[in-house]
């Protein structure tokens, strides 16, 4: 365009409004999403949390599961799904949410349906909790509740640190001889409520069985077990909890029962084991 001196202002707003004309539409923002189902134990509990009245429609069957969810009750309002592609294609949602581990068959049929789905890898840091929360935020566009939540977990953990750490050693061993070593979220909550994780001192990544007589020689000052239930009826899973070994260990020691539905995914009340655990911490050692 050529413009004279004195016709700068007006050639200038003109060439401004060819090239409005000429840009792309703006895009409208993508609205909230109005039905979205969880098939994840933990998404579960997220999306619970964050979502807005009416927006959450279905949860995994595990969110039911007292001995994996600490929310339980809270899903007897949702209608389930058992991680099935037609069944949750059948509920029509706008966004599904799975874990990184969800059945694959499902989350790569329901994209090739056209259904928009979010995977989510388990939390392993309370810093993976916190984006976790933040990004469901975002996806639910439910950025507010979301900024309360990982306050929350802020605040928590600010309270946690306040608290001198005890310096303790701590050995998880839960059913059938589990235990959980660096890399998991365990043993950050260990960190956290001010304790040593002996299987991390012992070089153990993720989780594995313990050995009872690697727990036995170890000696930690502290024994975690969980709070699972098996209907009152005996289970194999529990057989090392009976071992004479374990029991005279066990009585030597502290025990301390730990919440497992609050350790196994991550959210503000992942914080509820970390409180447990340094309470009996600091209970233990003013023993006399």
């Amino acid at each position: 365009m050529n413009c004279s001196r004195a016709g700068f202002i007006g050639c200038s707003i003109g060439a401004a409004l060819v090239a409005a004309l000429m840009a792309p539409p703006a895009l409208a923002a993508e609205p909230a999403p109005r039905r979205v189902v969880s098939m994840n134990v933990c998404t579960d509990q997220l999306a619970m949390l964050i979502a807005g009245k009416g927006q959450l429609h279905s949860v995994s069957a595990l969110a039911r599961d007292a001995n994996s969810s600490a929310m339980a009750k809270e899903a007897q309002g949702f209608a389930i799904n058992h991680a099935l592609a037609e069944e949750i294609f059948l509920m029509e949602p706008d966004l599904v949410l799975a874990g990184t581990f969800s059945s694959r068959a499902t989350v790569n049929l329901l994209r090739e349906l056209g259904v928009k789905v979010e995977e989510f890898a388990p939390s392993r840091s309370f810093e993976d909790i916190r984006d976790s929360i933040l990004r469901v935020g975002e996806l639910l566009q439910r950025q507010e509740r979301a900024g309360e939540l990982a306050g929350e977990l802020d605040a928590g953990l600010a309270a946690l640190k306040a608290q001198k750490p005890s310096g303790r050693s701590i050995a998880l061993y839960d059913a059938n001889s589990y235990t959980t070593g660096g890399g998991t979220l365990a043993n950050e909550i260990f960190k956290a409520a001010g304790l040593v994780n002996i299987a991390e001192k012992l070089g153990i990544v993720g989780s594995t069985r313990l050995p009872l007589e690697l727990l036995v020689t170890e000696q930690p000052d502290m024994i975690a077990t969980s709070f699972r239930s098996y209907g009152g009826a005996p289970a194999l899973a529990q057989e090392n909890f009976v071992h004479p070994a374990f029991k005279t260990l066990e009585a030597q020691k502290q025990g301390v029962g730990v919440p497992v539905p609050n350790m196994i995914c991550g959210a503000p009340f992942t914080l509820e084991a970390a409180f447990v655990l340094q309470r009996a911490a600091l209970q233990g050692q003013v023993r006399p």
